[in-house]
């Protein structure tokens, strides 16, 4: 991605060259420096299944935990070392590992819905469950509704809601 900046003059004058400019070398580095800064928010799990060097993983590691001035020298450093590194793949494989997180968390937040829609008596989101899921069990369901509101108006821990919460999020797996 990066070449080596070679500024030459002839005559006093500045040549033509298809070297980049200085600019564009600062602005191509700055984008490893931010590369580098989304691979230090991903999980190590995620960094395991990138291709990395083993000296840009073992920086990335050491980097957890680091203060702030030190952080942000080991982004440059970081930086430094992705030049050698397969920046479109690497780029790739974070928009797949961000995209299947969204996924997760979009359907995280559809299980809490139904939960809560369920909790505040919708028959509707029955009907849609009952569409979505094969192997349903309604008389299941609705014991564990029954439940939750009876222990939230006994002001006990929401027991049955998060066991609710579970069992659709069983349903959804089985799907899967």
């Amino acid at each position: 991605m990066i070449d080596h900046y070679k500024p030459h003059k002839s005559n006093n004058e500045y040549e033509f060259s298809e070297e980049k400019s200085k600019s564009q070398v600062k602005r191509e580095l700055q984008a490893l420096k931010d590369l580098g800064k989304e691979l230090l928010a991903l999980p190590v799990k995620d960094l395991d299944r990138l291709d990395l060097s083993e000296r840009l993983y073992e920086s990335l590691i050491k980097a957890d935990g680091m203060t702030h001035g030190a952080l942000k020298r080991q982004i440059g450093f970081i930086g430094g070392l992705m030049v050698h590194e397969d920046y479109e793949s690497i780029k790739e494989k974070i928009a797949k590992i961000t995209q299947a997180h969204n996924g997760e968390v979009k359907a995280f937040h559809q299980l809490e819905q139904w939960r809560d829609e369920l909790l505040a008596d919708d028959d509707q989101v029955m009907t849609v469950l009952r569409n979505q899921f094969v192997d349903l069990d309604i008389q299941h369901i609705r014991q564990l509704v029954r439940n939750a509101n009876k222990e939230s108006t006994q002001n006990k821990p929401p027991k049955s809601a998060r066991l609710l919460f579970k069992y659709l999020q069983g349903c959804q797996s089985e799907q899967d």
